[in-house]
């Protein structure tokens, strides 16, 4: 078991001072792509068929790659950030390996341009501090890639939460598993795919981080947890507690992308890979509960009694639009009001650090291996220590 070093309250990671962000106004933002891998590639294709934006360039280690790029959508292919920079940039998508991160983004930051980060925001805790930091000092907007949020049926869940009753979740079962594609195996499956549902059940909870963390994992193809089950407890004080059980594996025979969440008002089904949500209310007021629950304490025969006329059953509308497509979009009004964004370096800062404690109570038991130093807050709202 883990347990947070926090503040020993609630476990939310201190808020950053006053935003020095820079507006760019209403005129036409100069974006750039560090990496045109797998992903970067979409960024640069977003960027330059967006109306109000100007592809200026691209910059990857592998210069047929990013050469291939540019051509396609008419802009410069660079060989480093450097490069990049002197073109003049106002906002720089970030694709590169995880391990990169840290000195790309410290660079651009360094020079006030805005960052939208792939997720993880980095592959420590350690690491993603020293980004946050950089984020605090620099005019520019940052912003985590972690593209779930803006999944078709994600919006379609914050809709409902932002139109009808709040949903307050007690137990969140997640399961997203998948084939082996043999990308990303610098990392374990946690860092690779549970990732991204820390995020969504992080964000659920209000970017509170858990109070412990239980796990398991197993190395099978590489040296890392190729699978992994984790269980994250909530305690939140006088209003209970809240588990999370988080399972993710990079070597199922079919992908299965499945979020349910029971609350104390609602039960919602989230299927990523359908694009499908299902929320269960309760319709029936107090008082018919409390005569169902007398007639079943007196031992009466409700077999007759439908069940599906004491709760309301809705599906959740879907809007269809490409998530990466919305995720730049919220990005590039964040750079031009200067509002910070939602899922912000503490909000990357915090998935990274849960995901660390995962992995770490998934090796605690493995032979040869030792935990890494925590990284910790003393106090709500004071500086992080080490």
């Amino acid at each position: 078991m883990s347990k947070t070093g926090l503040n020993g309250t609630n476990g939310t990671v201190g808020a950053a001072g006053a935003s020095r962000t820079r507006a760019r106004g209403s005129g036409v933002l100069r974006c750039g792509v560090v990496g045109v891998g797998r992903m970067g590639r979409h960024h640069a294709r977003v960027y330059a068929q967006m109306p109000d934006t100007e592809l200026i360039g691209v910059v990857d280690a592998n210069m047929n790659r990013a050469g291939d790029v540019a051509e396609q959508w008419n802009c410069r292919a660079f060989a480093g950030v450097d490069t990049l920079l002197a073109a003049g940039v106002d906002c720089v998508s970030v694709a590169v390996p995880t391990t990169g991160h840290l000195a790309v983004a410290q660079q651009l930051l360094a020079a006030d341009v805005s960052c939208l980060i792939e997720k993880p925001l980095a592959g420590s805790a350690e690491e993603a501090l020293k980004i946050k930091e950089a984020a605090e000092k620099s005019r520019g907007v940052l912003m985590v890639g972690h593209i779930e949020r803006f999944n078709p049926i994600m919006r379609a869940l914050r809709a409902e939460q932002a139109t009808g009753l709040p949903i307050i979740p007690r137990f969140m079962e997640v399961h997203r598993v998948s084939p082996m594609t043999f990308r990303s195996v610098d990392v374990g499956v946690v860092m690779d795919m549970m990732i991204h549902d820390l995020d969504v059940v992080l964000m659920l909870m209000g970017g509170r981080e858990p109070t412990e963390v239980h796990a398991s994992g197993v190395p099978v193809i590489t040296e890392h947890e190729d699978i992994c089950n984790a269980r994250l407890v909530w305690d939140l004080g006088p209003q209970g507690r809240c588990v999370a059980n988080v399972s993710a594996s990079r070597l199922a025979l079919k992908t299965e992308r499945v979020t349910r969440i029971t609350g104390e008002n609602a039960y919602i089904k989230i299927d990523y890979a359908a694009k499908k949500g299902t929320v269960i209310r309760r319709l029936a007021n107090d008082i018919q509960m409390q005569e169902v629950r007398d007639q079943l304490r007196k031992g009466r025969d409700l077999t007759d009694l439908k069940w599906q006329e004491l709760v309301n059953i809705e599906n959740l509308t879907i809007n269809d639009a490409e998530p990466i497509l919305e995720e730049i979009k919220e990005f590039l009004a964040c750079v031009r009001t200067g509002n910070k964004p939602e899922i912000d370096a503490t909000a990357g800062f915090v998935n990274v650090r849960t995901a660390e404690r995962i992995v770490e109570a998934t090796r605690a038991d493995w032979v040869g291996w030792k935990p890494k130093v925590e990284v910790a807050i003393r106090e709500p709202g004071r500086a992080f220590t080490r």
